[in-house]
């Protein structure tokens, strides 16, 4: 093997050491999993569905639904429906995940998004 076939050589093998060794991007790796892992237990503890809390957020806000998340906010477990009326404005219809009653009702402030 010539010198410059055995550098390409290790060159290789160390970037395969590298993508495959678990400590490369492990926390990554790591917070991905916890993030599953509270989404499936939120999932779990709700007993509203996202079509159940589609439906009551359209009733709330006419418009078009363009998300839904489930989200932990105001100390309890909440659907967060983001609702675009006639008017072009984007509202958040928090809807209580358990007892399906609305929360409350806001504007987006779009301001405050592109800041962070």
């Amino acid at each position: 093997m010539k010198s410059w076939e055995g550098a390409i050589l290790m060159l290789v093998l160390s970037g395969f050491v590298a993508v495959t060794d678990p400590s490369w991007g492990g926390e990554k790796v790591k917070g991905k999993k916890a993030e599953v892992k509270e989404a499936v237990e939120m999932a779990a503890a709700a007993k509203v569905t996202i079509d159940q809390a589609i439906k009551t957020a359209s009733e709330k806000v006419p418009g078009k639904v363009i998300e839904a998340e489930l989200e932990k906010k105001y100390g309890k477990l909440l659907w967060e429906v983001e609702v675009v009326t006639a008017e072009n404005k984007v509202m958040e219809v928090h809807i209580d995940a358990e007892s399906g009653t609305v929360v409350n009702v806001s504007e987006e402030d779009l301001k405050h998004e592109r800041k962070q």
